[in-house]
């Protein structure tokens, strides 16, 4: 990969579907755009070997091919949730504007504002093990790629300047909320969706184990967790996992992994939202479960984003590790009133374990910002935030 010489966007466009009259369209639809300029130079330790099976050819892992991703719209119908009687219930005062932009402060999103999904939290789940981070402790994540300026502010600013600003987040979330210590992160994306198919016809691009490196010694400097984050394109979570297991194995690396470019129901990423189903899902979570067993780890995170309510399938199924500790990461922007609807139709209504929160630092995307007051109001209470 180029120092800086690509430039790549993850940004998610949102547009407000539907009358708020009827269960099948809630406020806020999140549409996404990225784009990013080719780079010529290549920075790393040398291609890494791509074990896709034949007759794919060996991937040009480290290529700067960045992805060129178009709008996309969220058009999928909307699913009933699984708990039908609570969201009929909340359906009904949904019709005397507790959601939308005049919802205000009886947003059903906040605590004890009338949400019969109130009850549902906290998610009754296995007892946190010893070395668990949730939900004893807030962790709070810079999100982006050091080789892009425009995918988040991990790459945004100098490695000193953005690590200032992550010091200077977490003194704040510490004084607002000091019963939930922050556990400061960074969340680097490892592996890029591609606009077009490679040489490998995978829509996706691999980073070299020399920035990874790079970007794990960042997190070292700040006692930081470092969480890998997978756009899978056409691969799979099965093919792509393996390959960063080194890193995975270190007690302090977590993982990300993004429905929006899982497309394995075809497309070409940007150009549709993909999905993962609960059986993905639950792959992943075995995955680090076996490696907490083999090396002795502490447990693991699994953060996934989720925007849409097509992004993840069959929630309900997402079985429950005490050697996994589970985020379902509202990852959409807009005006607060926009993301609080989404966090009540993608998080609250489809309860799994813990709850996570995507800020944006960028007026065009985030406008006005969401206050820390008003996430700590949410129900539940966010104990994952990730900056972008």
């Amino acid at each position: 990969m180029p120092r800086r010489a690509s430039a790549g966007s993850l940004v998610r466009l949102c547009t407000l579907v539907g009358g708020f009259l009827a269960m099948a369209a809630v406020a806020c639809s999140d549409a996404r755009q990225a784009g990013a300029t080719n780079a010529s130079e290549r920075q790393g330790s040398g291609p890494v070997r791509d074990t896709a099976p034949p007759p794919a050819p060996r991937d040009t892992v480290d290529s700067l091919e960045a992805a060129q991703r178009g709008t996309v719209q969220d058009t999928a119908p909307r699913r009933a949730a699984s708990t039908a009687t609570r969201v009929a219930a909340d359906t009904t005062r949904r019709r005397s504007g507790l959601l939308g932009p005049k919802a205000g402060e009886r947003h059903m999103a906040f605590r004890d504002a009338g949400s019969d999904l109130d009850s549902l939290w906290p998610v009754k789940g296995p007892a946190p093990l010893p070395g668990s981070i949730l939900p004893a402790k807030r962790i709070i994540a810079f999100y982006g790629n050091p080789l892009s300026t425009r995918m988040g502010i991990l790459g945004e600013f100098a490695p000193e300047v953005m690590l200032r600003k992550l010091d200077a987040e977490v003194a704040a979330w510490n004084r607002v909320d000091p019963a939930h210590p922050v556990q400061p992160a960074l969340h680097l994306i490892v592996l890029v969706a591609n606009g077009h198919p490679g040489p490998n016809g995978l829509y996706r691009t691999r980073h070299d184990s020399a920035m990874i490196e790079k970007v794990y010694g960042w997190a070292r400097s700040r006692n930081a967790l470092l969480f890998l984050d997978l756009q899978v394109g056409r691969s799979t979570l099965q093919h792509e996992l393996p390959w960063i297991e080194k890193f995975l194995m270190r007690p302090d690396v977590h993982l990300g992994i993004d429905p929006e470019f899982s497309m394995k129901n075809g497309g070409v990423p940007g150009r549709r939202i993909g999905t993962y189903d609960a059986a993905d899902i639950n792959y992943a979570s075995r995955f680090l479960a076996n490696l907490v067993d083999k090396h002795k780890l502490p447990p693991k995170i699994l953060v996934v984003h989720r925007f849409t309510p097509a992004g993840v399938t069959n929630a309900r199924k997402i079985a429950l590790d005490p050697r996994v500790q589970f985020v379902m990461h509202m990852d959409g922007f807009g005006p607060p009133w926009m993301k609080r609807d989404t966090y009540w139709r993608d998080i609250k209504r489809e309860p799994v374990q813990f709850a996570g929160w995507k800020q944006f630092t960028k007026a065009k995307n985030d406008r006005p910002p969401t206050t820390r007051a008003e996430i700590l109001r949410l129900w539940p209470v966010p104990l994952y935030i990730q900056i972008q």
